[in-house]
């Protein structure tokens, strides 16, 4: 079997059993060994996170051969046969990960925000939520601690709800959520990220808050998140499809 490139170690990974009690007895034998192979169009192998520690762009870490391609929509892809617990899958572009990877190693303190991104796109209140007050407890944290510095890493809510994907286009949260239809996601960033009055929130939108324990802040001096725009100078509301305005009054997403 062929080693990895990286490690020279064989292409598997042990996954350790999560069970309860193994974890209470301090077991760590108990698991099973799984194939984690990314092969490379140069024909190099990698474990996955080998790549993602020595990926630099478009180029195999180990022969330096390129390993980019054009697809057929003529965008540059990276493909390869991934095999892990899940199968092997063939002609697989992985170069979306590899890019997200590289950026966060640059910009560590951006790990928060993209997450977020990610939750607006897939619709995950809950996840949006949980982010939002860990990231108020780090900013109190560092508002009670007289002895240290405060992180310069950290961001703030305000921060959070408005970022911008310097590698998608620069869109924002509420971007995300119009262009994947996620109408509660939209109505959640409207509430905590815009000037929208609050006469316009239907009775469930402001139940669903008050139930996820969130409020609206003052938002004197704070960019009105309907008003960012992509790279291409659109704001959210020009991303609307048909079928989101049959759900959601676009309106709404114009500053009047």
């Amino acid at each position: 079997m062929t080693d990895c490139a990286a490690c020279s170690k064989p292409l598997t990974l042990f996954i350790q059993d999560e069970d309860e009690d193994d974890i209470m007895q301090g077991s760590s034998t108990q698991g099973s060994t799984v194939p984690d192979d990314v092969e490379l169009i140069c024909g190099c192998h990698f474990h996955w996170q080998c790549l993602l520690d020595a990926y630099e762009v478009t180029k195999c870490p180990q022969c330096r051969r390129e390993i980019s391609t054009t697809g057929s929509d003529g965008e540059t892809q990276v493909i390869c046969n991934l095999n892990n617990e899940g199968g092997l899958q063939k002609a697989l572009d992985i170069l979306p990960i590899l890019s997200e990877e590289l950026y966060l190693k640059a910009y560590p303190e951006e790990r928060k925000p993209r997450a977020f991104l990610e939750f607006c796109r897939e619709g995950d209140i809950e996840a949006m939520v949980d982010l939002l007050k860990a990231a108020d407890d780090d900013d109190e944290s560092d508002d009670d601690d007289d002895n240290e510095m405060p992180s310069c890493s950290s961001l703030d809510n305000a921060a959070i709800l408005r970022y911008q994907d310097p590698i998608g286009n620069m869109s924002s949260a509420l971007h995300f959520a119009v262009a994947n239809q996620k109408v509660e996601v939209v109505w959640l960033l409207l509430l905590l990220a815009s000037n929208l009055g609050p006469e316009n929130f239907p009775p469930e939108v402001r139940a669903a808050a008050e139930s996820l324990q969130i409020s609206r802040q003052d938002q004197s001096g704070k960019a009105d998140i309907r008003l960012l725009q992509d790279s291409d100078g659109k704001i959210a509301a020009q991303h609307a499809n048909p079928k989101f305005s049959s759900t959601f009054d676009v309106s709404l997403l114009a500053q009047h």
